[in-house]
């Protein structure tokens, strides 16, 4: 057993904790790369919104690149899982929330 797989053996119900916690330090890394982008199109998204994304972000990544992860799967299941979709859709809306456009 290598380090990852030993890693992701921790887990809550299905989901691993290792893949949420590496998901969230990658966005917070790229956080403010993201956001000096997106200033130059004239919109400001801060570190908060970007963590609220960052779930949702991971489950469209895994539907285009045709990886279903146990949550991918949840959401994308058009029966039941009603819990883990309105949670994504909870922190879709509070990510939106904080995003602003730059007046000049």
């Amino acid at each position: 057993m290598n380090t990852v797989e030993l890693l992701r053996q921790y887990r809550i119900g299905s989901f691993a904790i290792f893949d949420f916690a590496i998901s969230f330090v990658a966005v917070a890394l790229l956080a403010p790369l993201l956001s000096w982008a997106f200033r130059k199109l004239k919109v400001n998204v801060p570190f908060t919104s970007w963590m609220f994304f960052t779930i949702p972000t991971s489950i469209l990544v895994h539907i285009i690149v045709g990886r279903y992860t146990p949550l991918t799967r949840a959401v994308v299941d058009p029966h039941g899982h009603i819990l883990e979709k309105i949670i994504i859709l909870i922190l879709i809306v509070a990510g939106l929330k904080g995003i602003s456009r730059i007046k000049k």
